[in-house]
């Protein structure tokens, strides 16, 4: 499924797309945060467009059936593809590329890098 809204770049100038559908946990996100941050030496903004929202709960192993609902085990967010993941400015086009290709190999999926 395509992504109807958060397909534009609002706050940056370059940006990195997702393309195609996955779940994104909040740990996959704040790596590649700070992967970027670290390439950019802390120079420029970044901005995260997508928030871990969804609750994924897990019962612990060789649990019986019943007891209720698990406890929660991490937080996701339903990406889709073409839905832009973070946005950057303030720094010169070779630090954003640098910043989005180890930003985007800690991301389990397709990205490709867009320009304002």
């Amino acid at each position: 499924e395509v992504a109807k809204r958060g397909t534009s770049i609002s706050f940056g100038s370059y940006a990195i797309k997702a393309m195609e559908p996955i779940w994104l946990t909040n740990r996959q996100i704040e790596a590649a945060r700070q992967a970027m941050t670290r390439a950019m030496k802390r120079e420029g903004n970044v901005w995260i467009r997508v928030f871990p929202d969804k609750i994924i709960t897990r019962k612990p192993l060789e649990v019986r059936m019943g007891k209720g609902k698990g406890s929660v085990a991490y937080w996701v967010t339903k990406v889709r593809a073409g839905t832009i993941i973070f946005e950057l400015c303030g720094t010169t086009l070779q630090k954003s590329v640098l910043a989005f290709k180890t930003g985007g190999a800690k991301l389990p999926v397709k990205t490709q890098i867009i320009k304002h």
